[in-house]
């Protein structure tokens, strides 16, 4: 029979297990990346019982670690994802444009060439005779001069027809190339969707499998780590002196944006989803500025990229923090230095520190 340290010991050894399974996964999700089968999981039989020696909160915090950087991964991949889907969308418009543009063209074209056959028909009607001959043969030399000034009219009338024809003609085939152009772009932007979407699923599926062999008195230990983690970088942040001098106060827009975004609060974290039921990072962010008629880009680094940067002293209500190096997370900043935001798969739209994660800058949507 096992004994109480034997359980435990086949405890923490589950646990080593499961995150090293999980850093070979995060190695999976790089394209053309090879690695070697993980070991396999411990059979349910050896699943100890509840009465098993806990998990240290070392083992814990590799377990902390290791999700935070498997929903860090999971989140720069749903950037991607909604940029591929944002392009797409720009494409396929575009494409449309330039369809209705083809169309005009040719129908423009046909007209052009029915007017050139019937100015080469009636020029083919008088016989082609030069003037000189016309002017000799005829009985009413006046009434030839005159002709011959409409006669000049209508060959610009024809010099014009025939430009403008090619024009029509270069446009036509120009359209055509950018069409072209548009679908193989279009085709990328398909095939990068479909990456984004196989690392974000990788990523999430390892998270909960490891989350999995957890028991549920370290479930609530791990969550109590996050916490701690969390309110001690916001102490620190706090500390720092980072919001001694701010007095932004929130602009109607800024206002609209915050309230928006409250009135989602407990929806849940989707990838990809800008609402109404459910919400990622950027997407509750987008749609919160769209309600407050200011439009601003899809991706939390196209936020970044795009709007106007504001010092943190000088951040007010309604301004976007981004987070991370690579600006793979973005909220939305509501005053008295908290946020709502979307966190992350398995959570809620939610109100946190500000300071709880590492602020890459703020931007201002309505600067």
């Amino acid at each position: 029979m096992s004994t109480g340290t034997d359980r435990g010991t086949g405890r923490r050894a589950l646990i080593t297990t499961a995150v090293a399974v999980v850093c070979a996964v995060t190695v999976l999700a790089a394209p053309g990346t090879a690695f070697a089968s993980p070991a396999p999981t411990p059979t349910p039989s050896a699943t100890p019982s509840a009465s098993a020696t806990p998990v240290s909160n070392k083992d814990l915090e590799a377990v902390r670690t290791k999700l935070d950087a498997l929903y860090h991964a999971a989140s720069v991949a749903t950037d991607a994802y909604n940029a591929a889907e944002e392009q797409t969308k720009k494409q396929s418009a575009e494409i449309v444009e330039l369809a209705k543009k083809i169309v005009k063209g040719q129908e423009k074209l046909d007209e052009l060439k029915d007017r050139a056959g019937a100015a080469a028909r009636s020029q083919y009607r008088t016989g082609g005779i030069p003037d000189e001959a016309q002017l000799l043969l005829s009985d009413n030399p006046q009434a030839f001069l005159d002709g011959t000034g409409r006669v000049l009219q209508g060959q610009r009338a024809t010099k014009g027809l025939i430009s403008e024809l090619t024009r029509t003609q270069q446009d036509l085939k120009q359209y055509t190339a950018d069409a072209s152009a548009q679908w193989q772009q279009l085709e990328k932007n398909r095939q990068a969707k479909a990456a984004a979407t196989k690392k974000i699923t990788t990523q999430i599926a390892a998270a909960e499998k490891l989350e999995s062999q957890l028991e549920k008195q370290e479930k609530e230990r791990l969550a109590k780590l996050e916490q701690q983690a969390a309110l001690k970088a916001q102490t620190a942040w706090l500390d720092s002196g980072a919001l001694k001098d701010a007095t932004g106060k929130a602009t109607s827009p800024g206002k609209a944006a915050v309230a928006y975004a409250t009135a989602q609060l407990g929806k849940p974290y989707e990838w990809g989803a800008e609402g109404p039921s459910t919400y990622d990072c950027s997407g509750l962010t987008s749609q919160a500025w769209a309600s407050a008629g200011h439009p601003i880009p899809r991706t939390s680094q196209e936020q970044w990229k795009q709007l106007p940067h504001v010092a943190v002293k000088d951040m007010r209500p309604g301004d976007l923090i981004i987070y991370f190096a690579d600006a793979s997370h973005v909220a939305l900043y509501i005053g008295d230095g908290a946020i709502i935001h979307a966190p992350r798969p398995g959570r809620t739209v939610t109100v946190a520190g500000a300071g709880s994660m590492p602020i890459l800058g703020v931007v201002r949507p309505d600067a």
